[in-house]
């Protein structure tokens, strides 16, 4: 059997045995065949709010946030038919502002890409700094007692648009919706407070669930402190085509965009798999190991205790260099270690939430990497185990686990969410 994972921008061909193997992928929803089209009617016929030309006057002051680089949001697609539907707005007047979270700056290249030349050239753009205290204004405080501080330049314009793209997300339950607030355009310390470990070893902080998740609960709590004016979401397919278009009031667009995955990428499986095979959904979402969590956490839902994780993911930004979580994980010399480690109370690094998480995947099984850019060396530094050749890998563990041992392949990563039926 061979099965192309999502690799880079090429995908990845393996080749797997006859029997015993299992492909899990995403219910495939076709592109729209208009898609401009559809975001336009979108914006004129809303969920839960009046159209956005009723909500936008010549002068006001319009802030757009939209996905940086390790997102595939489309929005060389999604921001022209926005900026047409506010044509009354003088450009100068419009601000598109890059939601950074704690990620590093895109170069303009990037930028360039992401949004393509005419948006770069005409625009103003600004990419969101969570450090910079005069940057950031305070809108109170959350249910936890944490002070929400935004992007000055998007909570003081009168017209606030959020963009985004909605995929299951491994500890907000989903993606999009408030998640372009916080941690998209938040300060720091709002950030870190809400990734701590403590937040994520609740049950209920992980893939597809929003209610009761007490990540996404403060995170919605934040973005609403900001009373934004429209939301505008996406969904897409293994094609990077958008299958649905959600746009309106924060919550209402959302949830119905939210669902719409739940039922394309939330499958079921009857009992764990010895091995699980996936990626991390190709390009840009594989451009580092850092990322590459998501993907693992993914298969260690249907992954048996004691079992085995393979991940093919490009890493072409490295581990990455910039950031703590490379730091983060030479400081302990197992997973358990590591474990117990950021789960001290007063530990307090950037990039905290997926040094833990990478650990509680590994208490659970072994993960082995695929990738083309880090060296054996570097992803033994992670506390990783490298691969040559996926199959070779997977031989070796066939003659560990037997020749009955079952194998489930995710081609997509986290594009497909499975879980246990049972649970």
């Amino acid at each position: 059997m061979r099965v192309k994972l999502a690799y880079g921008r090429e995908g990845l061909w393996v080749d797997l045995p006859d029997r015993n193997v299992t492909v899990v992928e995403p219910r495939f929803a076709p592109g729209l065949p208009d898609e401009a089209g559809a975001i336009a009617r979108a914006l004129r016929q809303p969920i839960g709010s009046r159209p956005l030309r009723e909500l936008v006057a010549s002068n006001d002051t319009v802030a757009i946030v939209f996905s940086d680089l390790t997102r595939p949001t489309p929005n060389d697609r999604l921001l022209p038919p926005l900026l047409a539907e506010l044509a009354a707005v003088p450009r100068e007047r419009i601000v598109l502002i890059n939601a950074l979270g704690l990620h590093r700056v895109n170069t303009e290249d990037e930028l360039r890409g992401m949004l393509g030349d005419a948006i770069v050239d005409n625009y103003r753009i600004i990419q969101h700094d969570a450090w910079d205290a005069e940057g950031l204004v305070s809108l109170g405080r959350t249910t936890y007692g944490r002070e929400i501080t935004v992007n000055r330049t998007y909570a003081e314009a009168s017209v606030r648009i959020l963009t985004g793209f909605i995929e299951p997300h491994f500890f907000a339950g989903f993606s999009g919706g408030p998640k372009a607030v916080v941690p998209g355009v938040a300060g720091g310390e709002l950030v870190m407070d809400n990734h701590s470990a403590r937040m994520l070893d609740h049950p209920n902080a992980t893939w597809g669930v929003t209610e009761g998740n007490p990540l996404w609960e403060e995170m919605l709590e934040g973005a609403l402190a900001t009373q934004p004016t429209f939301l505008l979401n996406v969904t897409l397919n293994r094609d990077r085509a958008i299958t649905g278009v959600y746009a309106g009031d924060l919550q209402a667009a959302h949830r119905v965009g939210k669902e719409a995955v739940r039922q394309t990428a939330m499958v079921t499986v009857e009992e764990p798999f010895d091995i699980v095979i996936t990626s991390n959904s190709g390009y840009p979402l594989d451009l580092n190991l850092y990322q590459a969590v998501k993907g693992m956490s993914a298969a260690a839902q249907i992954v048996r205790e004691d079992g085995a994780i393979i991940i093919a993911a490009e890493c072409w930004d490295g581990i990455p260099a910039h950031g703590e979580y490379g730091n983060i994980l030479r400081m302990a010399d197992s997973p358990k270690a590591l474990l117990e480690l950021v789960r001290q109370p007063d530990f307090r690094m950037m990039d905290q939430w997926q040094a833990a998480i990478q650990a509680r995947i590994q208490c659970q099984a072994e993960v082995y990497v695929k990738t083309g850019h880090l060296s054996d060396e570097e992803i033994e530094s992670a506390l990783l185990a490298p691969v040559e050749r996926i199959e070779e890998t997977l031989a070796t563990l066939l003659a560990r686990y037997g020749p009955e041992a079952r194998i489930c392949v995710l081609p997509e990563g986290p594009q497909t969410i499975p879980y246990i039926q049972r649970r």
